[in-house]
């Protein structure tokens, strides 16, 4: 039975972690899964599927063309927002309403005000984030399943969990050698490392970029923004 719950949790997550069309080809994630399961157990899986419901809905009933622009992933309270407008004030809108649902923790804006790449533009991201899954579902090294994939005009988003830090620069490199690919942006969770705290203060800025562990000295237990390029 809790394989049957963690599975049904699992496939819900990957129906709702992208809401847009870009979302349904190129968001290969997934939102509630067995790393949330492993990490926080079925009340946090079935918390972050609510965040992620009530934030669909938000922006569903602000603006429909807003709501099929922007792709969403949600991690033990951390919210995840990729996608391309063409208004600015959708970009600040929909991350002011992120974090509206109760148990928000984190909201990671990386929604860019472009034009839109059209339909050649998302079967390339499709391409990106399939070839990549593909990718990592063949690296025995790697548990896959952990991992989210969002790619957005060539830039590719990770989120979810590594069992440690080579495993985590292992999916880095492989996202790094496809074709197409811009930039590899992780928001990966090292398994063990302590939740964030609540923010009070929302800024609805991009996350800090983490510094590189050579030049502190310290390890980075959880990379906010670790831009690869």
């Amino acid at each position: 039975m809790k394989h049957y719950v963690i599975l049904s949790l699992a496939a819900s997550g990957l129906l709702l972690s992208s809401c847009s069309p870009v979302g349904l080809a190129a968001g290969v994630g997934v939102g509630v899964g067995t790393a949330v399961v492993q990490e926080g157990g079925i009340s946090r899986a079935a918390s972050d599927l609510r965040i992620q419901t009530e934030i669909n809905d938000l922006w569903f009933r602000y603006n429909i063309s807003m709501f099929t622009k922007l792709d969403l992933t949600i991690n033990q309270g951390r919210v995840l927002i990729t996608g391309v407008v063409q208004n600015p004030d959708h970009r600040v809108e929909a991350v002011r309403m992120a974090w509206q649902p109760r148990g928000v923790v984190h909201v990671m804006n990386e929604i860019k005000v472009a034009k839109s790449a059209g339909i050649i533009g998302y079967a390339k991201d499709a391409w990106i984030s399939t070839r990549l899954r593909a990718a990592l579902v063949m690296a025995s090294e790697v548990e896959s399943i952990n991992y989210s994939i969002d790619t957005v005009q060539g830039s590719v988003y990770l989120m979810g969990f590594a069992q440690n830090q080579v495993e985590l620069n292992q999916v880095i490199e492989t996202a790094r050698t496809i074709e197409n690919v811009k930039q590899v942006v992780s928001y990966v969770k090292l398994v063990g490392t302590p939740e964030l705290a609540p923010v009070s203060q929302p800024q609805g800025e991009a996350p800090v970029i983490a510094p590189d562990a050579a030049a502190t000295g310290e390890p980075i237990q959880w990379n906010q923004n670790s831009v690869y390029d």
